[in-house]
């Protein structure tokens, strides 16, 4: 297993060896579960366990259908992460802020992907830990900055810093670990799209492409040959559309959460002229809305999510980084109900790809169903008294894809095209997946911007 010359190495104890292994590590990410649920606001009451919020959130984390298939399927060790960041979590919601700084730490060093949520994590351990007191409306007291806390906070990370990458300075190898940590060479985009703004962005190139070249706008000579549709991971250039480059995606992802991180600091702006408010009402509108755990949740899930709508080379698998943390949020109001409906169900869909042979067919088509109608169902009934979660439109939105399931898994590989046009299935799932998940993205903003903190709420 460790001679990386041994490419073709298989053997009955290596499969073992790390099903079990991922099914061990799994035990943090249970007592991460078991944490959070006790974070989660209680004042529902239920007679029946089944209908209260803790109940409904550990069956959908723990029985999260996108986390179940990228582990025990397509095999990797996302629950033992996922359990350190949902742990980390629950500490900064338990006011535990050194013990939450620590874990995080130690995740980002895991896997550095983790690092699209760090600035959620940064400024709300500024907001709530470094500054230690508010006025009575729950705006910043600027005396109560504490040195010692920001002291205390920067060792914990110098700490875990040089525990994780002392070994490769002191071997002359940092360049190596950067050099693989981003790789730049790698393309906009995954072998399959990931369902985020570049698969629009690429699907309306190709529509402009074929557009040209039926209009013949376009020189067939010098266009190339499924530059993005080959299956292959490398660096492309788009054809008719302006070609992305790393330095745009991180513009795109900085710019979309600037909004959020304003919300969360707090109130800096109070020094900001009120007419440039109106130049930028997106970004400064929120300075004045104290935040708690609430709060940092929508921050760390937009973060998440506009990281993944903009990143560089982004994973499909990487909008389990919302999917998660969003259950927290799920289970307490029913406005962010009908989001994680939206986002979970385009999410997980989007993973079907990932399992393409025949066998795994049917197991990921029952296991997407199971978790699926016991998320409709459970939060339905835990919001039974309120709105309907979802309008009609994204209803017919959320059916669609059960044909478009159909004919992607079954209609094609049957058709003469499979052939020919080996990308279409995955560029369908892609770019009709990105559409919701780009208005889930888009609907929590706009829950995030217009809502109102009440006065108890502040002093809260």
């Amino acid at each position: 297993m460790l001679v990386i010359e041994n490419l073709n190495y298989t053997s009955r104890a290596t499969i073992f060896f790390q099903r079990f292994s991922v099914i061990f590590t799994d035990i943090l990410f249970i007592y991460a579960v078991r944490e959070c649920c006790r974070c989660v606001n209680g004042k529902r009451a239920a007679k029946d366990i089944l209908e209260k919020p803790t109940f409904i959130l550990a069956v959908l984390l723990l029985w999260n259908f996108g986390l179940l298939i990228v582990d025990h399927i397509h095999f990797q060790y996302n629950g033992f992460l996922f359990g350190l960041m949902l742990l980390s979590v629950a500490r900064l919601c338990q006011k535990r802020y050194l013990e939450g700084a620590l874990l995080f730490a130690v995740l980002l060093h895991f896997k550095h992907i983790y690092m699209y949520v760090a600035p959620a994590y940064g400024i709300y351990l500024l907001r709530s830990y470094c500054f230690t007191a508010n006025n009575a409306d729950g705006s910043l007291k600027w005396r109560s900055f504490s040195f010692l806390h920001v002291t205390l906070l920067g060792l914990i990370v110098c700490l875990v810093s040089a525990l994780s990458l002392g070994p490769f300075i002191v071997l002359g190898q940092l360049p190596q670990v950067i050099s693989r940590l981003f790789p730049f060479k790698r393309g906009l985009c995954h072998a399959y799209w990931a369902p985020n703004f570049w698969a629009l962005y690429n699907a309306m190139d190709k529509a402009l492409t074929i557009f040209g070249l039926k209009c013949n706008f376009l020189d067939p000579t010098k266009i190339p040959k499924a530059s993005m549709t080959g299956g292959l991971v490398q660096e492309f250039q788009h054809t008719v559309l302006p070609s992305v480059t790393p330095l745009a995606t991180l513009i795109c992802t900085f710019i979309s959460i600037l909004v959020r991180i304003n919300n969360i600091f707090g109130n800096l702006m109070c020094f900001v002229p009120r007419r440039f408010y109106l130049i930028s009402p997106s970004v400064f509108c929120l300075w004045f809305k104290p935040q708690g755990p609430r709060g940092f949740l929508q921050c760390l899930v937009l973060c998440a999510l506009s990281s993944f709508m903009f990143g560089w080379h982004v994973h499909e698998k990487a909008i389990l980084l919302a999917i998660l943390p969003l259950s927290l949020l799920s289970v307490q109001r029913a406005k962010d109900a009908g989001i994680y409906l939206i986002l979970t169900t385009t999410g997980h869909f989007s993973l079907f790809p990932l399992l393409f042979t025949p066998p795994e067919l049917p197991i990921k088509i029952l296991l997407m169903l199971l978790f699926t109608v016991y998320s409709f169902s459970s939060l339905k009934s835990l919001f039974r008294r309120e709105r309907p979660l979802l309008n009609w439109l994204e209803t017919i939105y959320l059916a669609q894809l059960v044909p478009l399931g159909i004919f992607c898994e079954i209609v094609f590989p049957l058709t003469p095209w499979k052939g020919h046009f080996p990308f279409v299935p995955l560029l369908l799932t892609s770019v009709y997946c990105a559409l919701g998940v780009a208005y889930a993205w888009l609907k929590l903003y706009v829950s995030v911007l217009t809502e109102r903190i009440s006065v108890r709420q502040k002093a809260e």
